[in-house]
């Protein structure tokens, strides 16, 4: 029988952060915000020679909790001891609060912890979690309310027929008396054979988001994302018992604690779940509301971050696909090597490269630094 030799610890040496803001390529807006720019808080942990990357997007006040509280208690501790040293930034941000900017903060550490601990080991971060698929199912997303008609158009049929992605994604709610020409003309462009989702952010009443779920279901709309705000769960609960069955409720991006995945779910809350790993506390925290989700029986989606997402993705039995939002995708080709792209609608992890196979383009990146 061979003997396994005594793993030695591997000290975190340092943590780094820093934050950049990056301008949209023009005013954007959904049903109930309006922005031209997006904040990353990108974060560096070193250790046994390799450096492991992680970050969200978020307020620069992630990166200042990162730097002024988080930081310390890493330091000196095993890095590869990802569950334990979660639990450790949990507690320490016990008396601010575990969700908002503390768990974005938490979040971009533990990609970065996780990350490292694949560079370390020599594996890719789906290989140390347990792949489930070779390839992760997409779907495009944008679509913004600021878009004029044919900007809509020409955006989300860029998704369908150049970029080969099957079903996207559309923003509602800011004029819902026009949104049913919007969906309509969107289904015409992409064609019958693309999946249609809308996305309300929040922005409807329930007897609104019902009225549009009626009409969106003649378009074939089948996920109405947020349909009422989020923390209401009786509203969201009523828009899913009574939209029609063809059409899914989702909800949960602005999830951070597992017990508020917990609570929609008990709520009737979602459909679909949906859990963004920069903010529900990373790769950690996404594998447990996959968790969740298996217990329940209750598919799973991610928001946003596609690259910081995918191995994740690739490891989470529950999961039904991935967001693959305009935003985030031009930032992660402006600011990564190994980026993920799509190939037939779904994305694949580079197996050849460990951690969650990213390398910053510190050049391309530091132009934008704040």
């Amino acid at each position: 029988m061979q003997t396994i030799s005594p793993r030695v610890a591997c000290p975190v040496e340092r943590v780094t952060v820093r934050a950049y803001r990056i301008p949209t390529e023009g005013p954007e807006s959904d049903g109930t915000l309006e922005w031209d720019a997006t904040t990353m808080t990108y974060v560096e942990v070193a250790a046994a020679g390799e450096v492991g990357i992680g970050y969200t997007y978020g307020d620069a006040a992630c990166a200042t909790l990162v730097r002024s509280t988080l930081a310390s208690v890493l330091e000196g501790k095993d890095a590869l001891q990802t569950a334990a040293l979660h639990g450790t930034l949990a507690a320490k941000v016990r008396n601010d609060g575990i969700t908002g900017i503390a768990s974005m903060a938490i979040s971009a550490v533990d990609v970065a912890l996780w990350d490292l601990k694949g560079k370390i080991l020599r594996a890719p971060v789906c290989t140390l979690l347990g792949t489930a698929r070779e390839r992760v199912p997409l779907y495009g997303s944008g679509g913004f309310t600021s878009y004029a008609p044919g900007q809509l158009l020409e955006h989300m049929t860029a998704w369908v027929h150049e970029s080969g992605i099957p079903r996207v994604k559309m923003k509602i709610g800011r004029d819902p008396e026009a949104d049913p020409k919007r969906v309509a003309s969107v289904r015409r462009a992409i064609g019958r054979d693309a999946e249609l989702y809308v996305d309300a952010n929040g922005a409807c009443s329930v007897k609104q988001a019902l009225s549009l779920a009626e009409r969106f279901a003649c378009e074939d709309v089948s996920w109405f994302e947020e349909p009422v705000y989020h923390r209401d769960l009786a509203g969201n609960a009523a828009v899913a018992r009574s939209a029609p069955s063809s059409m899914e409720i989702s909800n949960g991006e602005y999830g951070y604690a597992l017990d508020e995945f917990a609570s929609m779910l008990d709520a009737g809350a979602a459909d679909v779940l949906q859990a963004d790993v920069t903010r529900c506390g990373g790769i950690t925290g996404f594998m447990a509301v996959d968790a969740l989700c298996d217990a329940r029986s209750v598919p799973l989606s991610s928001h946003c971050a596609p690259a910081a997402t995918l191995h994740a993705a690739a490891a989470a039995k529950r999961l039904r696909h991935v967001e693959y939002f305009f935003d985030h995708v031009r930032i992660e080709r402006m600011f990564f090597d190994g980026a993920p792209e799509p190939d037939g609608g779904a994305a694949a992890c580079d197996t050849t490269r460990p951690g969650i196979g990213l390398e910053l383009k510190r050049q391309d990146a530091e132009r934008y630094a704040l």
